[in-house]
């Protein structure tokens, strides 16, 4: 265990910054000066017994095999409980006790084979090895003849298989040392980071339309040209850490340092990152650090024999609603290999940044679980916090932040902890971003319970501008939770069955298929415009995908039919998806231009609720939407700040896009010197109903 002595003796070197910005957390000073403290404490401990963070965060070049100079081979690992460790494989021919490794002090074990005589690497690229664990047969650590030795993967990993199924099932550590002319060669130059982040959420083996899963090789030719072509500048890329279960999405890992083998190898990942770099995306992983797998078999769990070692024994190292194991962050060992997990995918792949899932169970001992959090500055500062995870945090952020000052890092939290997007120096977590998860429960909501009638534009202007001062928010109508069978999209909520029968551009009109399209748009242009410092969209969901998202499994009989994205669909020039994928274009592409994302946020000058009119001011755009079912308005007036001539420049009813080709984009709008609802200057505009237009300041 980590000894951390008297935190509160460390004084937060930038805490008044963060006072200033809200006054209400002058009640919790003591706390957080207590956390940060915390973290200076590690943090020297650290620099102390590791020669600082930058070395200790490279565990990866120590533990797991290693080929040296000579091309001997050597091996650590870290199994406190374990009565014995032994390397097997194609090399020895699985001899279980050839190859025994020495013990070291503090629960490591290491192991060095020479090089064969003829000065060649006694282990094959892609040979099959396996460590085999002495586990004591009773609780107390002795050697009975009760002693059992099972096959474990290492869990430093690159590269593991999963054999085909007449030769079982458990997945095989394939080493990965291929010779220099099979070496993937990095080519370009990484990307700055975007001002207005707006992110292509993807998942590599759905990304083809065929019934199989998509490759690596196949992403980068055939949906990276896609993504650009549609105005993002970022692709953050799920379920890359090997998963023994591919239904879960990627978020039961079973090999932490190990990318997918089931896409392609760790030289085509590379490539498609460098790939995706040469077109100016920035590459976020989907990093999974608040639980692991409880696959014994194939994961981390039960590594050295015991219930414990990377994870909380008993009770407290599993989560209950997940079935799945949870870190003990305050193991050195555990915060070695998940800081140098984080490391290895910087300097191997070439990842620009990472979004932590889980963030929430990671924050509280009750993982959220039966949470309300009504916002409440006791929940976020009580017994209930958990500090070691809170550190792990910041320690995290700080090492990513000051070693690549580039990075993006993005939180997965839904309990609104304040200061999870502050800088560590000012007493915060240390994230950039964090997901706006409210926004697509609240769109969902009023789709699936309220009639148009009956929406709030109130309530919806104040879940989109809900959000901490200064602390940015990803903003997004809907990801790939909204996706997975069980749930529906929201062009299913808006269209459902319809959309098998009337998305065909000679289809004759009806009110369900002109609605939905209609509301597709808005619901996106407003949450991209008001929601967020940045913006989210998950793949296929910008031309209204027609299918859920079910992986391969035993309830649908080990299908691919719903784990593919049907991109002939939105290709084919004769169905009106195509109208959503253009619109989904020229919004990025528009921010592109104006920025609004990386402005101050919105000022909403009109929530009219009996006109459904809702009108706001970014940058220099203004966003206008009337979202009442039947009511059109000829001359309806509003506000702006500055005054001169406005032109439109995005308009959802627009013929590109599927709309009716009601407003004439050549009126140029001058304002008026009378002020109104709170503004100083004022114009009339044409707003159909269910339109959302935009219009911009022309100098």
């Amino acid at each position: 265990m980590i000894d951390i002595g008297d935190p509160m003796k460390v004084e937060v070197a930038k805490l008044d910054d963060l006072l200033c910005r809200d006054p209400y957390l002058n009640n919790h000073v003591r706390e957080i000066k207590r956390r940060y403290g915390c973290f200076r404490k590690l943090l020297e401990q650290i620099d102390g017994a590791e020669d600082g963070l930058e070395k200790f965060s490279r565990g990866y070049e120590k533990f797991g095999l290693h080929v040296n100079p000579d091309n001997s081979i050597t091996c650590m690992e870290w199994a406190p409980m374990a009565q014995g460790l032994f390397l097997k494989g194609d090399f020895n021919d699985w001899n279980k006790l050839s190859h025994p490794f020495k013990k070291l002090e503090h629960g490591k074990w290491e192991i060095t084979i020479p090089a064969n005589p003829d000065g060649s690497c006694p282990i094959k690229h892609m040979s099959r090895v396996k460590i085999g664990v002495l586990k004591s047969g009773n609780q107390i650590g002795l050697l009975t003849p009760k002693d059992v030795m099972e096959d474990r993967l290492c869990p430093w990993a690159s590269y593991v298989v999963q054999p085909p199924k007449t030769e079982g099932i458990a997945f095989h550590h394939h080493f990965w040392n291929p010779p220099p002319e099979e070496r993937y060669i990095f080519k370009h130059p990484l990307p700055h980071k975007p001002a207005s982040l707006r992110v292509y959420e993807c998942h590599v083996g759905i990304g083809t339309d065929q019934l199989k899963v998509g490759t690596y090789k196949e992403f980068s030719k055939n949906v990276l040209p896609r993504i650009v072509k549609l105005g993002y500048n970022a692709i953050q890329v799920m379920a890359i850490m090997e998963h023994a279960y591919y239904a879960s999405f990627g978020y039961q890992v079973t090999s932490f340092f190990a990318a997918s083998s089931r896409y392609g190898t760790p030289e085509e990942l590379k490539e498609m990152v460098d790939t995706a770099h040469s077109m100016g995306l920035y590459v976020l992983l989907d990093v999974v650090h608040s639980h692991a797998s409880k696959n014994v078999l194939d994961g981390l769990n039960e590594f050295d024999g015991s219930d414990s070692c990377y994870f909380h024994g008993g009770s407290r190292g599993t989560h209950s609603l997940w079935d799945s194991r949870l870190f003990n962050y305050s193991h050195w060992e555990v915060l070695r290999f998940l800081l140098s997990n984080l490391r290895w995918y910087r300097e191997e792949y070439k990842f620009d940044g990472y979004r932590f899932d889980g963030v929430t169970s990671m924050l509280y001992h009750s993982h959220g679980i039966g949470e309300g959090f009504s916002g409440d500055y006791n929940e976020y500062f009580g017994l209930n916090v958990d500090t070691e995870a809170l550190t792990y945090i910041m320690l995290a952020n700080y090492m990513l932040h000051q070693l690549y000052p580039e990075v993006i890092t993005i939180a997965e939290d839904v309990s609104g902890m304040p200061a999870l997007c502050r800088p560590v120096e000012e007493g915060g977590s240390g994230f950039d971003y964090r997901l706006g998860m409210a926004i697509p429960d609240h769109w969902i909501k009023l789709l699936k319970e309220k009639a148009d009638d009956d929406w709030d534009m109130g309530h919806i202007c104040h879940t989109l501008e809900n959000r901490r001062y200064m602390e940015k928010t990803i903003a997004y109508a809907e990801s790939h939770d909204q996706a997975l069978v069980g749930d529906k999209t929201i062009a299913f909520w808006l269209m459902d069955k319809a959309m098998y029968t009337h998305m065909s551009k000679s289809s004759p009109p009806t009110l369900i298929i002109d609605r939905g399209m209609a509301l597709h748009k808005m619901i996106r242009l407003i949450t991209h415009g008001l929601g967020g410092e940045g913006y989210l969209n998950f793949m296929g969901n910008e031309f209204g995908h027609p299918e859920w998202l079910d992986f391969p499994r035993l309830g649908n009989n080990e299908s691919y039919h719903y784990a593919r994205r049907q991109w002939n669909v939105v290709d084919n020039g004769l169905l009106k998806y195509q109208y959503l994928n253009n619109f989904d274009s020229a919004m990025n592409k528009l921010e592109e231009k104006y920025g609004w994302l990386h402005c101050d946020p919105g000022y909403t000058s009109t929530r009219h609720q009996g006109d459904k009119i809702i009108v706001f001011e970014r940058g220099s755009c203004v966003f206008v939407f009337n979202f009442h079912p039947n009511k059109s308005y000829s001359d309806y007036k509003i506000g702006v700040g500055a005054s001169g001539k406005y032109k439109i420049v995005l308009d959802t009813d627009a013929e590109e896009f599927g709309g009716h080709k009601l407003i004439d984009h050549s009126t140029d709008f001058f304002t008026q010197n009378e002020s109104f609802n709170n503004r100083p200057n004022s114009f009339m505009v044409y707003i159909p109903s269910r339109v959302g237009i935009v219009l911009a300041k022309v100098d």
